[in-house]
């Protein structure tokens, strides 16, 4: 018999990590960081107004929860190295990294500027590349151990219907998450290091307010096997397993939280 077996709430719990979480100041991010610092971790946000921040940290900070904030604009590479430098001043190390900040530009693919193009890839993949590297370089790689979570979405997974979105750049962007993940946790594995992705369906949030108006949430509800959109609580035990010791033995993977849209 194996000993020294933990019991369930011991491989959830996160009581000493610590992790950083980017595009946290509200949304799915902000959820996110309520269910790691529920569990114990110790949160970094970050996200580009202060304000929204500072709102974040009351919020998490209210509910018993260690966290503060940075400000910082990912789509910007010279903003990459200083946020982590912040971040392991404050932390010492970082256990968890969920890359969680994106962006979103709707235009019809022969009218799409080259310019949205590059700020939507920008942000939602060559910063995740960039801040994977600066963490797992500096504290995830030397101490053997890490988690990182990147946040795709199951617009990666394929198109878009007729007369529903016109997003190219933000499904190719999300696409390439996918496959960076798998690709660096087949790198990284051997550091102990594991590297999965969440692919939310559609969720209320600043990003996906004016789909939900054009196309109705009711719509969106109906096309789903579970009839509903994402909640505020929908992601919170996906991101818990991926960042915890429960989901030790995972990596390279992805997982949709979509009410089963991309299962039909």
């Amino acid at each position: 018999m194996t000993k020294n077996v933990r019991s369930v709430k011991q491989l959830f719990d996160l009581s000493g990590k610590t992790a950083l979480i980017t595009g946290g100041s509200r949304g799915l991010g902000l959820q996110m960081a309520e269910a790691l610092g529920e569990q114990g971790a110790t949160i970094v946000l970050s996200s580009r107004k202060q304000s929204d921040l500072d709102e974040a940290v009351a919020h998490l900070k209210s509910r018993g929860i260690q966290a503060s904030a940075i400000a910082a604009d990912l789509g910007q590479e010279s903003a990459i190295k200083p946020l982590v430098d912040e971040a392991l001043a404050r932390l010492g190390h970082i256990d968890i990294l969920i890359n969680n900040a994106g962006a979103t530009w709707g235009a019809p693919a022969e009218d799409h500027s080259v310019e949205a193009w590059d700020k939507v890839m920008n942000l939602n993949i060559r910063s995740i590349f960039m801040i994977s590297q600066e963490v797992g370089k500096r504290s995830m790689i030397p101490r053997k151990t890490g988690r990182i979570i990147n946040i795709a979405s199951i617009a990666g997974l394929s198109g878009n219907p007729p007369g529903t979105m016109q997003t190219i750049a933000y499904n190719t962007s999300k696409a390439a998450v996918i496959n960076f993940t798998r690709a660096l946790a087949g790198e990284w594995g051997v550091y102990g290091i594991t590297v999965n992705a969440i692919a939310p369906g559609f969720f209320p949030s600043k990003m996906t307010k004016g789909i939900l108006e054009h196309l109705g949430e009711e719509k969106l509800a109906r096309q789903a096997p579970l009839q509903r959109i994402g909640d505020d609580e929908d992601l919170k035990g996906a991101a818990l397993l991926f960042a915890s010791d429960a989901g030790k033995h995972i990596t390279g993977q992805t997982l949709a939280v979509d009410g089963g849209v991309s299962a039909v």
